[in-house]
């Protein structure tokens, strides 16, 4: 659904709401009542017209933007043949994940080999899959909700385990801000339980800092990776030299 669309839905709704008719809008836009039919079926409303209507309705055009985007469901997840489709075109994903960092076209386009031309076609292929709007200006709206992931085990995630997981571990992780730890231990079901929710406290809380950077320059900005895993496990070396009977 278009931006214009989704803000025309959102005066019908309005109406609705108020119990107002057409012919009241004709009567308040001083229009006929076929016009007003017109308008709202072609969706032909110029600024003018948006604000006339507003006004009459009391409210702001920046507030009738507001109705209309808390309309739109946030997207928590593709589905498996969109994310096959991002992890087939390289470039897609590329303009897909600098899309969910905030870059703008200008950064990609500044940054990467792609023309602009390219780079707009990318980004109506991922408005098209719900990931993003492009606005006026070529702006990049986010669609997705703050909890947004990849689904376990699907395209993405199996891309990243076969293309991403060596290339981001053979780092030696000591420059500045990096680390590297890992512990291995014996823990009840209970205290997994915790470790494992404060492991979600910690996903949230990168989620946040990442939305709290988002104002800053794209040069004061890096891309950051963040690996957390949790599981029960056994290394295979000392696995094979249980005697048969705990197997």
């Amino acid at each position: 659904m278009s931006e214009t669309t989704q803000l025309i839905e959102t005066l019908k709704r309005e109406l609705r709401a108020r119990k107002l008719t057409y012919r009241d809008v004709a009567q308040a836009l001083r229009l006929s009542e076929p016009a007003v039919k017109r308008l709202f079926s072609k969706g032909r409303f110029t600024i003018e017209r948006l604000e006339q209507m507003c006004g009459w309705l009391d409210l702001t055009l920046s507030e009738l933007v507001q109705l209309s985007a808390s309309t739109v469901p946030a997207l928590q997840m593709l589905d498996a043949s969109q994310e096959t489709r991002l992890v087939s075109d390289e470039r897609l994903l590329l303009v897909a994940v600098c899309a969910l960092n905030h870059w703008t076209a200008d950064d990609i386009v500044r940054t990467y080999r792609l023309t602009r031309a390219q780079c707009l076609k990318l980004l109506l292929t991922l408005e098209h899959m719900g990931l993003i709007s492009l606005m006026p200006g070529d702006r990049i709206r986010l669609r997705i909700a703050r909890d947004f992931d990849w689904i376990p085990g699907g395209p993405i995630r199996q891309y990243f385990m076969t293309h991403g997981l060596g290339d981001f571990l053979e780092a030696g992780f000591t420059g500045d801000g990096e680390s590297l730890a890992f512990v291995q231990g014996m823990l009840t079901e209970a205290a997994r339980a915790e470790l494992a929710l404060e492991l979600r406290r910690l996903k949230s809380r990168f989620a946040s800092l990442h939305d709290d950077c988002t104002s800053a320059p794209l040069t004061h900005r890096q891309g950051t990776g963040l690996l957390i895993g949790l599981r029960e496990w056994e290394p295979h070396i000392f696995a094979r030299l249980r005697r048969q009977s705990d197997a």
